[in-house]
C-alpha cells in the first residue's frame, strides 16, 4: 500500500515543507503515532501543572551557511524559538543543540556560528542547556548540520487548526525576504538593492499579540518552507475552512517583488524565517494588529485574509478583479532553505 502512494526513493521535495513532505510524514513516520504527534503542529503540547509543556525540534541544513542578514546559527535558534511561540510558549525554558560538522570545517567559522547562536538566544531570553557534537569524514557532509530542540511552558495552547469562518489572518511583516536573500547568495545573483533575510526570534512579538488578543487568537503558524501559500493551505485544511487572501494587502518589499518577478516566482511561495501568520477573531483583530505593529519586527504587519465557510481546505486569492485558486506547493522552490 505504501509503495502505491509514495515514491520508491526520497526526493528533495520530501524535505521542503509542502504537500509531498506532509504525505511522507503521514504515511511513514505517523503510522503508529500518538495523537499529540499526529496533530502535526509546530510542537507537541504535554499537559503539565495547570498548563502545557511545549516541546519542538528542528534540523537546519541551509546553503550557504552564512547569508545576508543571518547564518545557520541564528536560523537554528530562531526557528526553534518561533515554533514554540506559535504554540503559545513565548518564554522558552531552554534549548538543546546537536551539531554534525564535516572534517576540515574551519574552527574560526564554528566559533562565529556559536557566537551567533548565543546572540540569538540572548535576544529570545533563553539559553542552550545541553548539546552534542559529531564529526563526519570530509566529503560525507556538506559543511555543517545543526539540530535544535526547545522547551517552553504555555498556559493556553494555540494550534494551527483553530480557525473559524469570519476569522481574519494577520501576517506580521513583509514576505519572501529570507528565501530571496538565500537564493541570491547561493546563485550569486546581483540585484540593484541587496536582499536581506528576515531571520529572527519572534517570541516577544507573539507575546504582545497574545496579550492583546488572548483566546481570540485562534491559530498561528510561521510560513517557513513553502512560504505563506503552504502554511495557509495547512491551516485551512486542518481547520476545515476556506481562506480568501487579499492580494493587494500582502506586504512585499519592493526589492523582493522585483527580484521575484525577474525570476518568475510568486512571493507567496517563498520561505520566511521571521514572520508569523496569526488567525484572530474579528472582535480582537484591531487590537492584535496594533500590538504587533508596535513591535520592531511587526512594523509592516497587515490583515491579509478572511476565513470563510466556502471551499474548506482551499486558499483563494482575491486579485481585485476576481478570485483565483492558490495552489499548494508540492515542494520548496529552493531546496536547503532552512
Amino acid at each position: 500500500m505504501r509503495s502505491a502512494t509514495l515514491n520508491q526513493h526520497i526526493a528533495m521535495k520530501h524535505g521542503a515543507g509542502g504537500r509531498a513532505m506532509r504525505r511522507l510524514v503521514e504515511q511513514v513516520f505517523l503510522r503508529d503515532a500518538n495523537p499529540t504527534a499526529a496533530a502535526m503542529d509546530d510542537g507537541a503540547a504535554i499537559p503539565f501543572e495547570g498548563g502545557w509543556l511545549v516541546v519542538t525540534t528542528d534540523s537546519h541544513v541551509i546553503h550557504p551557511i552564512v547569508f545576508p542578514g543571518g547564518d545557520i546559527g541564528r536560523l537554528a535558534v530562531s526557528g526553534t524559538v518561533n515554533d514554540l511561540a506559535m504554540m503559545g510558549a513565548t518564554e522558552p525554558l531552554g534549548l538543546t543543540c546537536g551539531v554534525i560538522v564535516e572534517e576540515g570545517f574551519p574552527v574560526e567559522q564554528l566559533v562565529r556560528l556559536q557566537e551567533s547562536m548565543r546572540s540569538a538566544c540572548e535576544e529570545a531570553g533563553t539559553t542552550i542547556v545541553a548539546g552534542d557534537t559529531k564529526v563526519m569524514r570530509r566529503g560525507e557532509l556538506d559543511g555543517i548540520v545543526i539540530n535544535t530542540s526547545g522547551f517552553g511552558f504555555a498556559r493556553h495552547i494555540v494550534r494551527d487548526s483553530g480557525l473559524e469562518a469570519g476569522d481574519r489572518i494577520i501576517v506580521t511583516g513583509t514576505i519572501g525576504d529570507h528565501g530571496m536573500a538565500v537564493m541570491a547568495a547561493r546563485h550569486q545573483f546581483e540585484f540593484r538593492d541587496e536582499l536581506h533575510s528576515d531571520v529572527a526570534p519572534l517570541n516577544t512579538l507573539i507575546r504582545r499579540a497574545l496579550t492583546a488578543g488572548g483566546e481570540d487568537v485562534s491559530a498561528m503558524k510561521d510560513p517557513t518552507r513553502g512560504g505563506v501559500a503552504s502554511a495557509l493551505h495547512e491551516m485551512a485544511e486542518k481547520s476545515k475552512v476556506g481562506i480568501v487572501l487579499d492580494e493587494l494587502s500582502v506586504p512585499v518589499r519592493t526589492s523582493v517583488r522585483a527580484a521575484a518577478e525577474l525570476l518568475g516566482i510568486d512571493p507567496l511561495f517563498i520561505a520566511n524565517e521571521g514572520k508569523a501568520l496569526i488567525g484572530v477573531r474579528p472582535s480582537a483583530v484591531d487590537a492584535v494588529l496594533a500590538a504587533v505593529r508596535a513591535h520592531p519586527y511587526g512594523a509592516d504587519a497587515a490583515i491579509i485574509g478572511t476565513c470563510v465557510h466556502e471551499s474548506p481546505g482551499s486558499v483563494m486569492v482575491d486579485t481585485g478583479f476576481g478570485r483565483r485558486l492558490l495552489s499548494e506547493p508540492d515542494g520548496e522552490l529552493l531546496p536547503r532553505i532552512c
